[in-house]
């Protein structure tokens, strides 16, 4: 589409916006400010309900799928290595062992041979 000279481009910077969101739906909005330009966005009930990151806490040891403990190679109050085996977790007929990642105490077992365990249970806990 061909312009004229006459016409004039808008700059992000000439748009005013209102501080205060509007809640008018039950709709929420946020301000973003991007190379000194704010811009009002709106957030999903999606985003709203997401699950928080959350880092991993190295005290604890958490089954990463679901399976059946087979073997448990430590107990409460043993010093373990890092390298060391922990216990197996047999998973579709695959025996999956577990390894200490540091050195550490073993504050708590969580578990015993024979059961079963979901994806991101605890299983150990370090001092």
């Amino acid at each position: 589409m061909p312009t004229s000279g006459k016409s004039k481009s808008l700059n992000l910077k000439d748009i005013k916006q209102e501080d205060s969101p509007e809640n008018l739906d039950g709709e929420v909005f946020q301000t973003l400010i991007i190379e000194e330009v704010k811009y009002k966005t709106r957030l999903t009930k999606k985003f709203l309900n997401r699950k928080n990151y959350e880092p991993a806490d190295p005290k604890k040891v958490l089954s990463f799928i679901p399976g059946t403990i087979t073997k448990i190679y430590t107990a409460k109050g043993k010093k373990v290595k890092a390298g060391d085996k922990l216990l197996d977790l047999e998973a579709m007929k695959m025996v999956n062992t577990m390894f200490a990642h540091e050195n550490n105490t073993v504050a708590e077992v969580y578990i015993k041979v024979g059961d079963m365990v979901p994806k991101n249970q605890l299983l150990i806990l370090y001092k």
